[in-house]
């Protein structure tokens, strides 16, 4: 199977380069990917150099370790690491040798083979093995430990093997990776590729990880024109679903047509027909919005299906839970607060502060209520107290968070079960919950914490499963960033004058000695934070990117750990500003990987692309799946690697929600390091220590809400590493505009 990479001509004046050779070798180890260029250094044998292993480098990806390989390429003597093999393509062939046969086996290519299984293979068949598998697979009873079942799905296996080989062949001539491959192969199966010849695009919407982009290349290399209608429809969703990967629900119209016509490469002469022509055929919906402001002119805004429908449906659901005539909490609106205020103090120990005793008599008296405030301001000791008077009252009380860890610090606070949305709505296979309109919850009252982080899609399933009568509680913090998908919920209804709210202000005088506390609040306000002076929080100065990188692998590794007593990997998260960059989540996570769970020959590991994955890793999941686990796993769901199989082709992560999940190998794209991520994909969780690099090379992303929001995510630790240059960027540099919504129009214009 073929994979291909762009030539490289020579430069006017310059040396014709080395004429090709072809080097036969076996793939033994990879010491560098990186996924981004597909660059790969590597470690191989061949039968020349028996134990001494060859440095070849080039683009490498998707090749396994244990395959044989045959590479073109170039010899090259590099002035520090000597001579290697420049690698231009390479293709795999099945390995002639018995000790390339016994790796190539037991390698985990052939799902139901392990180590200790191709050893019996190989001594009981020798060189045949390979023979046999292919046409005598019944044979493979003859090995001891091998019966009809475990025959039946290695014979499989090695039939889906080569189908999926052949389809590669076609599929890496039009530029697809190994792993796209396999994801188009498992898709569409048999028709992989009639679909990517005559209908292209289609796999931006059927295949998870290929976008318009990637569908856009192969379409260019099956003939598709360039100014094709179908080209330019997908291109126009393709350019809405990257502003809704921006948090827009909608984009106006000229910016659009604007942002089409940079990606697309045509002029609005055929943008705007073919955008006719998609509303026309409801691909996409346009509708007038007034802009911001009383005299503003009216934004013609162009939604995304799903988006428009579900900013209509939010508005319409939270106006219908205000209106409602039935109350489920009917007792508190002639309750006698001068004594039960009095009782509350004697459950809990604390008495309420004014702003708190307003914002729970308007939660347990409000059918719908907004709650937030930033750190420190008793958010949390006010949902304990509506939680106590709720239960008081014999009322039936959901707790829910988006993600798992949230949802246990809530069950922790108010000694009452909570759940993530996602599993309490048990969202089923597709997206679509077991609770909806149709079937409400049990509830009397729901208190959502964290909901600065829910987005439009999400809390629209929220909405339409509270039962009308019921009472929701919106808890969260407006100053964070806003979620990851695509609306800013909690500012649009803090922005709709329909929505009762308390705004929590005051901070109190025990959270006054917290550094973490204080600084987030100089952060927010603009001001520079206090480095020194405080127990919990941290500056390591430094300018140069990788040394703060280098530092930041040491504080979390070592300092850290010696100095507090904290588990590097479990109680330690490292959030960067952004993935990319030297001190970057992505090159973060492959320096704290060899720092805290190195290569040990005695273990098994997995590589996939430009990742490879340990038993002890800490991960996170990349995109939902309804399909794993009991109730699904979630976009941001985070565990710990507990096991990895080689001869089941799987790898095990128990999550932070104790719920043990099986990945198969070609599953691991699902999959990412998380020892370091994004400061947003941090929202909603929390942790002992937070450690955040500050460069000068995440400069566009440096702004006061991330800062905020990364400090606001410790509860008992921050340290800084970094430039003061960047820290004061961050500080002095108010957050991204506001996000294209209309909820908060809808809100106020039913």
């Amino acid at each position: 199977m073929m994979r291909f990479v762009t030539s490289r001509s020579p430069h006017p004046g310059q040396p014709e380069p080395p004429r090709p050779v072809v080097l036969e070798a076996v793939l033994e180890r990879v010491t560098y990917a990186n996924e981004d260029t597909g660059y790969t250094v590597a470690r191989v044998a061949t039968e020349r150099t028996g134990n001494d292993l060859l440095t070849v480098v080039g683009a490498l990806l998707g090749a396994q370790v244990g395959e044989s390989l045959k590479l073109t390429g170039r010899w090259r003597s590099h002035p520090k690491y000597g001579k290697q093999f420049e690698v231009d393509s390479y293709s795999t062939v099945l390995p002639a040798t018995i000790q390339g046969i016994r790796r190539y086996l037991g390698s985990g290519m052939i799902k139901g083979i392990g180590p200790v299984m191709a050893d019996r293979m190989v001594g009981h068949f020798g060189t045949d093995i390979l023979r046999v598998i292919e046409e005598e697979p019944q044979r493979l009873v003859e090995v001891p430990g091998l019966g009809p079942k475990r025959t039946k799905r290695i014979g499989e296996a090695w039939e889906e093997q080569k189908a999926i080989k052949e389809v590669m062949v076609f599929l890496q001539g039009v530029g697809v990776s190994t792993s796209l491959a396999v994801r188009i192969y498992k898709q569409y199966g048999d028709r992989s590729v009639e679909t990517v010849q005559k209908e292209p695009y289609r796999l931006a919407a059927d295949v998870w990880g290929i976008g318009f982009k990637t569908a856009d290349t192969i379409a260019q290399a099956v003939g598709i024109p360039h100014d094709s209608p179908e080209r330019i429809k997908a291109g126009l969703q393709y350019t809405l679903s990257e502003g809704a990967d921006d948090g827009h629900c909608f984009l106006p119209e000229p910016n659009l047509v604007t942002a089409a016509e940079k990606i697309l490469g045509v002029g609005r002469e055929l943008i705007v027909p073919a955008l006719d022509e998609l509303a026309r055929d409801e691909g996409v919906v346009r509708e007038p919005i007034p802009g911001p402001g009383e005299d503003a002119a009216t934004i013609p805004a162009v939604y995304l299906v799903p988006f428009h429908r579900a900013e209509r449906s939010v508005a319409r659901g939270l106006r219908e839970l205000l209106d409602a005539k039935q109350d489920r909490l009917a007792a508190f609106a002639d309750v006698d607060w001068d004594k039960a205020l009095p009782w509350l103090k004697k459950r809990t120990g604390q008495a309420l502060a004014p702003e708190q005793e307003e914002a729970v008599k308007l939660a347990l008296t409000s059918r719908v209520a907004v709650l937030t405030g930033g750190p420190g301001c008793g958010k949390s000791f006010t949902v304990r107290s509506v939680v106590e008077l709720a239960a008081a009252k014999k009322a039936r009380i959901v707790l829910v968070a988006p993600t798992g860890r949230a949802a246990k610090r809530l069950a922790e606070l108010t000694g009452h079960e909570a759940a993530t949305v996602h599993r309490l709505l048990q969202l089923q296979p597709g997206g679509d919950a077991k609770y909806d309109q149709d079937n409400p919850l049990d509830a009397d009252l729901v208190v959502v914490d964290e909901s600065s982080m829910v987005d439009l899609i999400l809390m629209n399933k929220l909405v339409k499963a509270v039962p009308r009568g019921a009472h929701l509680l919106l808890v969260g913090d407006v100053d964070q960033l806003p979620s990851v998908g695509a609306g800013e919920v909690l500012a649009d209804l803090l922005g709709a004058e329909v929505i009762p709210r308390v705004r929590l202000t005051k901070i109190f005088r025990q959270a006054q000695q917290s550094g973490i506390v204080v600084n987030a609040h100089r952060v927010n306000t603009g001001e520079h934070p206090h480095t020194r002076g405080y127990p919990d929080f941290f500056l390591f100065p430094c300018d140069e990117q990788e040394e703060a990188a280098e530092l930041t692998v040491d504080v979390v590794a070592n300092r850290i750990p010696r100095k507090f007593g904290l588990d590097p990997r479990r109680d330690v998260q490292v959030l960067a500003p952004m993935h990319r960059g030297v001190a970057g989540a992505g090159a973060l996570n492959a320096q704290l990987q060899e720092a805290l769970t190195p290569h040990r020959d005695d273990r098994p590991e997995r590589r996939y692309g430009g990742r490879v994955f340990r038993v002890g890793d800490k991960v996170t999941q990349l995109r939902n799946n309804y399909d794993k686990g009991e109730a699904g796993v979630f976009n941001g769901t985070v565990g710990v690697v507990t096991a990895v199989s080689l001869e089941d082709q799987s790898l095990t992560v128990l999550t932070d929600e104790d719920e043990s999940i099986d990945y198969a190998f070609d599953e691991l794209d699902e999959l990412a390091h998380a020892y370091a991520i994004t400061i947003h994909r941090s929202q909603g969780s929390e942790y002992p220590a937070v450690v955040i690099p500050l460069t000068t090379g995440a400069w566009m992303m440096l702004r006061r809400n991330l800062l905020y929001t990364g400090i606001t995510r410790a509860k008992k630790l921050v340290v800084l590493v970094g430039s003061r240059r960047a820290l004061a960027a961050a500080v002095r540099t108010a957050g991204a505009g506001r996000r294209h919504t209309a909820l908060a129009h809808r809100l106020n214009h039913p």
